[in-house]
């Protein structure tokens, strides 16, 4: 079995930046359910030509739905938003948890071969973080799939749907699975500790993987079951580890940004990476952490081959909104968006606010 540690990545030269363009969204004092942050949105174009923002709206007690807006643009740059109110608030049971719950840091992608938006997005229940699926056609009113039942496979060892589980994200076209067949694929990060549900046991490792920190695993829907079956999304199988953490920025865990972007290399992948300090469990605010933007290229004939990696953060916390705020010191890329020739990438700063940065290609010298 191929792991992602056998995969030749970091480079000392990418050929992509990310710069900073400022703050578009800010929690409003008026609304409750934004007293605790608005941050890592989702992004959709609906067939007005209207680019919609869906925030992650936290109310008291750290209780989260997924808002939804209209983009202001001045000269073509995202300057700022008209909210909407809320696309998608728990309802269901696996969406609410006793101490903390709702839905948050959602993802959307458009399919064309299918004609819908896919959101994923994290429920967070009774068990911990949950990832699950909703729909949509018109980037207004979303359907939900349920959550995601990832396949038994007995070479693995593992039966990942067991595990908590985040920053799910859909690739936009089809690509070929390991055994060729024709696939819709999703990026995820599994998390091995059960201590959310089972406080007093040991983090269980399935027997071939060596390194516990959570990081980047692909798994895939075959596309003729999904053209029967839209509902097939939820239930992926063909798991493997794409990436790990390898440098110092990133040594505490990675996962996936916005969906990833096909470029001239193959996948543009945007990803944060964590440092610092984990405190009581992996499920309670951090203080002493650092977020930052990193960025990977995939192999277009096989999206689970890491071919490029930037050794540095494309981006890292600076400003004061992304070092002051509901937690200090983060950057969460979770959207972009091309708008005329420039492509503008989302991201949360801080868990208290949603900002911009544009994404370019280094002009060689």
């Amino acid at each position: 079995m191929t792991t992602a540690d056998e995969s030749p990545s970091t480079t000392a030269t990418f050929p992509f930046t990310l710069a900073r363009s400022g703050v578009i969204m800010a929690p409003d004092p008026a609304e409750p359910f934004e007293a605790e942050g608005v941050l890592n949105p989702a992004t959709a174009w609906n067939s007005a030509g209207d680019l919609l923002l869906y925030p992650r709206l936290v109310g008291h007690g750290n209780f989260s739905r997924i808002g939804r807006a209209y983009v202001t643009l001045e000269d073509g740059v995202p300057s700022g938003v008209q909210r909407d109110g809320v696309a998608l608030e728990p309802a269901r049971s696996w969406e609410h948890g006793s101490n903390h719950g709702g839905t948050e840091d959602p993802r959307i992608t458009w399919v064309p071969s299918l004609g819908v938006h896919v959101m994923t997005y994290v429920a967070f229940g009774p068990t911990g973080p949950r990832p699950a699926l909703a729909v949509s056609t018109d980037a207004t009113t979303w359907r939900r799939l349920g959550p995601l039942l990832f396949s038994y496979e007995d070479e693995l060892d593992v039966d990942l749907t067991l595990y908590p589980n985040k920053d799910v994200v859909l690739f936009p076209d089809v690509v070929p699975a390991p055994d060729g067949v024709p696939s819709y694929a999703m990026l995820h990060r599994p998390m091995w500790d059960l201590s959310f549900t089972r406080p007093l046991d040991e983090v269980q490792l399935p027997q071939w993987i060596g390194d516990p920190r959570p990081s980047i695993w692909i798994s895939y829907i075959p596309a003729a079951d999904v053209l029967a079956d839209l509902s097939a999304l939820t239930r992926p199988g063909k798991h493997a580890p794409v990436a790990h953490p390898e440098q110092p920025w990133e040594e505490l865990k990675i996962g996936a940004g916005p969906a990833p972007l096909r470029v001239d290399e193959g996948w543009l992948l945007l990803y944060h990476g964590v440092s610092g300090t984990i405190t009581d469990g992996p499920f309670a605010p951090q203080d002493n952490v650092s977020y930052a933007a990193g960025a990977m290229i995939l192999d277009a004939d096989d999206p689970s081959r890491v071919i490029a990696r930037s050794a540095e953060p494309l981006l890292a916390p600076e400003t004061a909104d992304e070092t002051t705020g509901t937690v200090a010191n983060v950057v969460f890329p979770t959207a972009i968006e091309r708008i005329g020739e420039r492509d503008w990438v989302f991201y949360g700063m801080a868990d208290s606010r949603i900002g911009i940065a544009e994404l370019s290609r280094e002009v060689a010298r």
